[in-house]
């Protein structure tokens, strides 16, 4: 069985629901053949990581960056996982009152020297919260799992 790691800055109710379409997409696409661990960026730690399969990130954009908790969660496994880790398929859902850029940007480049493997677009949801956002979100959960369960990704 396949692990799919969600690690999700979900601070908001808007956030929350962003967080549990993921879920919910995930658990759709994966069936039987995905585990889903579901954490926050504080209570994830690099065994979480090294143990994953896929990792689904989620974000708030913060003054133009991710969350600090997200930036946390990087800092404490970046070295532990580094050399272990390299291809692990990833994909980012950053949540953007602004444009989201320098969230992606930022994620971008930790994800890069970690050497993770983007599987989708940035999904960026900016402006006011729309119930699309949700779709796409348990859209990508899906996908993710599907791709995971099938041995795609």
């Amino acid at each position: 069985m396949k692990t799919l790691l969600i690690v999700a800055h979900a601070v908001s109710p808007n956030l929350r629901r962003l967080l549990a379409a993921l879920r919910s997409g995930a658990k759709t696409g994966g069936e039987d053949q995905v585990r889903i661990l579901s954490l926050s960026p504080f209570e994830t730690e690099p065994q979480h990581v090294l143990a994953a399969d896929g990792i689904l990130l989620l974000t708030p954009e913060n003054l133009a960056y991710m969350s600090g908790a997200l930036k946390d969660f990087f800092d404490r496994s970046y070295y532990p996982t580094l050399d272990h880790k390299q291809g692990l398929p990833y994909a980012l859902v950053v949540r953007a009152g602004n444009d989201g850029s320098g969230t992606v940007a930022g994620v971008e480049r930790i994800v890069t020297g970690l050497r993770w493997k983007a599987v989708a677009e940035p999904l960026i949801c900016r402006g006011e919260f729309q119930d699309a956002f949700v779709d796409d979100c348990h859209d990508l959960g899906a996908a993710m799992a599907a791709g995971l369960g099938s041995g795609v990704l």
